[in-house]
């Protein structure tokens, strides 16, 4: 033998064109099935997993002109993996082979003149334009619905991922709208600084896509939308483009930045941000307490969120979603609390925190509850990171697994809770002839009010999981509107919430909306049917 050796080249983990993040972090047939058994009438073996060859995509209907086919990809690959979001019924489409509208191209542009370039070409030839950060939509934010357009192009920005400027003294940051969650931090951390701002979905989205979904992080008191971060925006739409000045505040009229957060690109392509930034903490603490009623727990919920201790962390799970994050075996609901700070300890805040929840019924000891292995901290932040993933597998076993997430005041939400389980349980079980299990947790939390977020486990009905999974949609969105409960507090509007938004928004407010994308879109190709028209 001679004396060379081979090194093996670390392989490169690749992203699911279908499911959600990683391919290899999916879960097998096996562990799929073991999942499905867990729940009467769904699949005695898992759907296989999709391919994009199998599903027929044709040539592109529209050739790009030669200066610009260095952004543009026909590659069927690209094409399926920007043809829909990650929520549920994207899931289950694509199990089923039916991803619906496939983009006839994906554009990969690398500098705002090249995003008006793109924008110029499809309004002269009409092409509906589709913006794509990460892809990580739960809500058909990404994909083109109906046959107004004669072709779409979807629109990536990733590779437009810059942290462009850092202003340390006075801790902001001019970034690109392209920029996925990792990298941004990464280029934060030489600074010392961070943007703060960890939605579920961070490893698989853009700062772009926050700003134009209005995302909300990790979380949860204080900061917990993006809004709160954002001094500027410069956005490409095709009237022109709008550069709002960086400033720590001005009364001068409405917002213009206003008017973009949360537009989802239906009437312009953010291209940069100006930021707020933060000191890294350094002091961190956590802990978990027990509650044997679910309304005591509220109350204790409530306390701390109009108190002045501002955990960073305040999530309420109910007994089902404790014992399906593995943070509860007794049935009793969990309170994880988390605080963190840059410049002081962070102990005596927590400490403060249990006494308050225990003397609303809470079981925990301060000492106890803060130590580092605390083991419902720990369950939930692993359930929390392998969710998704899970979902999937019960998808390829014909289950119906998804959430949905609201927000009220606090005098509704009691009510509000007790509704969704019962009304979309007795839907569920009469629409399937399965009972489902409806789970809630708090995400969020204001002095004002909180953020219920609803699971929702059932056997689907082989071969139209989507449309079971729309019915009950229907029904629980029935039962926020009468609860006058938002829609959604951080997941976007899209197409799948748009009968509940438009049910939402005062009508004055949708006329100048409409106004406003016709001034800005006059050719109605920015994300068509997303917001308006």
């Amino acid at each position: 033998m001679s004396g060379t050796t081979t090194q093996s080249v670390p392989s490169v983990p690749l992203r699911s064109w279908w499911g959600w993040g990683w391919e290899s972090a999916h879960p097998d047939d096996a562990e799929c099935v073991a999942m499905g058994a867990l729940l009467p009438g769904t699949l005695a073996r898992p759907l296989p997993v999709p391919r994009v060859a199998d599903l027929g995509i044709g040539a592109p209907v529209v050739q790009p002109p030669a200066s610009l086919e260095r952004l543009i990809s026909g590659d069927p690959a690209d094409r399926a993996a920007h043809a829909m979001g990650k929520a549920y019924r994207d899931i289950a489409r694509a199990l089923r082979g039916r991803p619906g509208r496939i983009p006839d191209l994906v554009a990969f542009p690398t500098e705002e003149r090249e995003v008006a370039d793109l924008l110029d070409w499809a309004g002269a030839h009409r092409v509906a334009v589709v913006p794509f950060g990460g892809g990580s939509s739960v809500v058909g934010g990404v994909e083109y619905r109906g046959d107004r357009h004669p072709a779409v192009l979807s629109l990536d920005l990733t590779r437009m991922g810059r942290v462009l400027e850092v202003d340390s003294e006075g801790r902001a940051a001019r970034i690109q709208a392209g920029t996925l969650g990792p990298s941004l931090e990464d280029q934060l951390r030489p600074h010392g600084l961070t943007l703060r701002h960890f939605p579920q979905s961070f490893e698989f989205s853009t700062l772009g896509g926050w700003l134009a979904t209005r995302a909300g992080g990790h979380y949860a008191t204080g900061r917990t939308h993006i809004d709160d971060f954002v001094q500027s925006l410069r956005v490409v739409t095709p009237a022109g483009t709008s550069e709002s000045w960086r400033l720590p505040a001005s009364g001068a009229g409405p917002s213009p930045d206003r008017m973009f957060l949360g537009s989802e690109g239906a009437l312009g392509v953010i291209t940069e941000a100006w930021v707020r930034l933060q000191a890294r903490p350094v002091h961190k603490a956590s802990a978990s307490l027990a509650f044997d009623d679910f309304g005591a727990a509220l109350g204790a919920v409530r306390a701390l969120a109009q108190s002045d201790l501002a955990p960073a962390n305040c999530r309420l799970l109910d007994s089902g979603e404790a014992a399906l994050a593995g943070a509860s075996r007794d049935g009793s609901a969990v309170l994880v609390l988390g605080f963190e700070s840059a410049d002081a300890p962070v102990d005596a805040r927590l400490a403060q925190a249990v006494d308050l929840a225990r003397s609303h019924g809470g079981r925990g000891e301060p000492s106890e509850a803060g130590a580092p292995g605390d083991g419902a901290v720990n369950a939930w932040r692993s359930a929390f990171l392998r969710m998704p993933y899970l979902r999937d597998g019960l998808a390829r076993m014909g289950a119906v697994a998804e959430t949905f997430e609201t927000a009220a005041t606090w005098d509704r939400v009691p009510a509000l809770v007790e509704d969704v389980r019962r009304t979309v349980g007795e839907a569920a079980l009469k629409i399937s002839g399965h009972p489902a299990t409806v789970n809630c947790r708090l995400t969020h939390v204001y002095p004002d009010g909180a953020a219920p977020y609803f699971t929702v486990l059932a056997a689907g009905r082989p071969g139209d999981e989507v449309a079971f999974w729309d019915e009950l949609k229907a029904v629980a969105g029935e039962v926020l509107h009468r609860h006058r409960a938002t829609i959604t507090h951080h997941h976007a509007v899209g197409r799948d919430h748009r009968p509940g938004y438009d049910r939402q928004r005062p009508q004055p407010f949708a006329l100048a909306l409409s106004a406003a994308k016709g001034a800005l879109d006059p050719q109605g190709i920015l994300n068509p049917g997303v917001l308006v028209g």
